[in-house]
């Protein structure tokens, strides 16, 4: 009994000394690169290892409806919300993916049309319904005429972004 008590107590050292800590590899170098080109909203990320939107269009044209993929992709904002800048539309190829943030812990400015940016976060394809797709068109300003023209549910590419890189 003793020798079992002595093995599982040098098995569980042996097995603390061998696990890895994770370590952050982010250094202070990194972040101040990122400070100088770069907004930062969200959760600290950085630019490296990212896809085009392209190569997210080919990510996104192999999913089906429920599955998440956690993924950092650049592009350029088609829109975003008027009134709070609670989401933003990226072109991905020649689609476009609807990006909202992380438990609304962030917003992105109200301006930022037409500006370059790195979304890090999880992509997924949803059934986007009606009443959403109208709620969506009104803070984007569309007219009555515009939202009374949505009348179908809608399969669309979306994204929940931890964080965001906003080119200066």
């Amino acid at each position: 009994m003793k020798n079992i008590v002595k093995f599982c107590a040098v098995a569980l050292l042996i097995f603390a000394a061998c696990k890895k800590e994770k370590v952050d590899k982010t250094t202070d170098k990194d972040v101040n690169k990122i400070a100088s080109n770069y907004d930062s909203f969200g959760d600290i990320i950085t630019a490296d290892k990212t896809m085009s939107s392209d190569e997210m269009l080919e990510k996104f044209n192999t999913m089906q409806v429920g599955d998440t993929l956690n993924v950092k992709f650049a592009s350029k904002i088609n829109e975003v919300c008027s009134k709070k800048g609670c989401w933003m539309k990226l072109p991905v190829g020649e689609e476009e993916t609807m990006v909202r943030f992380k438990d609304y812990g962030f917003f992105m400015p109200l301006n930022s049309k037409d500006r370059e940016v790195i979304v890090e976060g999880k992509a997924f394809v949803q059934i986007t319904p009606v009443e959403e797709l109208k709620h969506y068109a009104e803070d984007a300003g569309k007219s009555a005429e515009e939202i009374a023209k949505i009348t179908a549910p809608k399969k669309e590419f979306a994204f929940e972004a931890n964080g965001v890189l906003m080119k200066k």
